[in-house]
């Protein structure tokens, strides 16, 4: 036995709390699991589990050297795991959830890609727009959207959002252009949710200071698509991401209201438990869509 797996056998004593139960893990003689600890602790000249009948205790080295060998034994997992399989084809199962719209109009090209690319994954998507608990429900990867994410997840920023407000000609030849907040309140606002009251906090790019606007929406939907469609035909005045507005800003399609003002960003995170190993097919993914989010 060498001495990476000295530490992966020390780190199962540590999680069993039980020299007994470690080895029965294992599948190997106690008396072996003992020995081992007993060499471990010579190697290091430290006592590193404090036992005797009716005591167990990690001593401070213990708990150091514990911490230190899940980390070398990690990665030497994701070595093996690695190097193992490159010049094989990578498969197996893959589960992510993503933003609906998000993921149904951005992301499909590079998911369709990553399919074409690894097919002997097989990858699961689901699009939804609620929260998930990624051990729970059994997730590889979830992507989130969020000026704010919880501290306790595992994420990488992997991109920036924007969102931009606008309205057709035909809406600004009809009621006019606002060229400042106030103005703004007055026109039809389409509003992404279901309050009675919406806000959009807007940012001068001068000053960098926030002057919130608050109006009773023209229309509410908690579909970004829907509002799209209905700031095309003339209805109101959207305030969107880009990767719903983009085509249409470009072509001419939407004019920009007050340019001078900006919203908040939001940040596009790629999320896991802290509990799931990264394996090669998760760095692949998140490889893709990082690319996709550049």
């Amino acid at each position: 036995m060498g001495q990476m797996e000295d530490l992966r056998l020390f780190t199962v004593i540590v999680e069993n709390h039980s020299i007994s139960k470690a080895a029965d893990r294992l599948n190997i003689a106690k008396s072996a699991v003992s020995r081992r600890l007993h060499l471990l602790e010579d190697r290091y000249s430290a006592k590193l589990i404090d036992r005797a009948p009716g005591r167990w205790n990690v001593t401070e080295t213990g708990r150091e050297l514990y911490q230190r060998a899940l980390r070398a034994v990690h990665d030497f997992e994701e070595i093996e795991t690695d190097f193992s399989s490159t010049h094989a084809a990578i498969s197996g199962p893959l589960s992510v959830s993503l933003p609906r719209e998000f993921g149904i109009s951005f992301l499909k090209e590079a998911l369709m890609g990553f399919i074409e690319k690894y097919p002997e994954i097989q990858l699961t998507v689901d699009f939804d727009d609620q929260l998930v608990d990624l051990e729970r429900d059994n997730y590889d990867f979830a992507i989130r959207i969020t000026p704010q994410l919880n501290q306790a997840l595992v994420a990488e920023k992997i991109g920036i959002m924007r969102h931009h407000i606008c309205a057709s000609a035909a809406y600004l030849a009809k009621w006019g252009k606002p060229y400042n907040l106030q103005a703004l309140q007055e026109h039809q606002l389409l509003h992404f949710g279901a309050a009675k009251r919406g806000r959009w906090p807007l940012i001068s790019k001068a000053t960098r200071k926030t002057y919130p606007i608050e109006f009773t929406p023209a229309l509410n939907s908690n579909s970004g698509d829907f509002l799209l469609h209905v700031a095309l035909q003339g209805q109101g005045i959207a305030n969107l991401p880009d990767f719903i507005l983009k085509d249409n800003l470009q072509s001419g399609a939407l004019v920009p209201i007050l340019p001078a003002f900006s919203m908040p960003e939001f940040f596009i995170y790629l999320i896991r438990s802290d509990k799931r190993r990264m394996n090669r097919r998760m760095r692949l993914f998140a490889q893709e869509m990082t690319l996709a989010c550049l």
